[in-house]
């Protein structure tokens, strides 16, 4: 998903994160100044629907708007994906089988 605040709050003139916050602390949303940073910046690993629900009513959007499908990435998770195998990112674990001798004896 791509995070698509600063998009939103432009659109309507918003150019601070200061002044959403401001907004946001109005509509009854208090956000901590790193917190409010983080939303501003970069994309939020977790955000609480309540909350998302205020800065939706503030910058009269819809959540379709601030969270962007990005399918490609999706796709490029998938195991055996042409371009996970191009970055050579590969989170499928092969079990190794053989003789048991090879496994150290478990501890005494």
């Amino acid at each position: 998903m791509k995070w698509n605040l600063r998009v939103q709050a432009a659109e309507r003139g918003i150019w601070k994160s200061a002044e959403l916050r401001r907004m946001l602390a109005e509509a009854g949303l208090e956000i901590s100044q790193g917190k409010m940073s983080g939303l501003w910046t970069g994309t939020p690993t977790t955000i609480r629907l309540d909350d998302l629900d205020v800065i939706c009513h503030v910058l009269a959007c819809k959540p379709t708007d601030l969270l962007v499908p990005e399918p490609e990435k999706v796709q490029a998770r998938k195991p055996g994906s042409k371009q996970q195998e191009a970055n050579g990112n590969s989170n499928i674990v092969t079990p190794r089988f053989g003789p048991k001798h090879d496994r150290p004896a478990p501890p005494l």
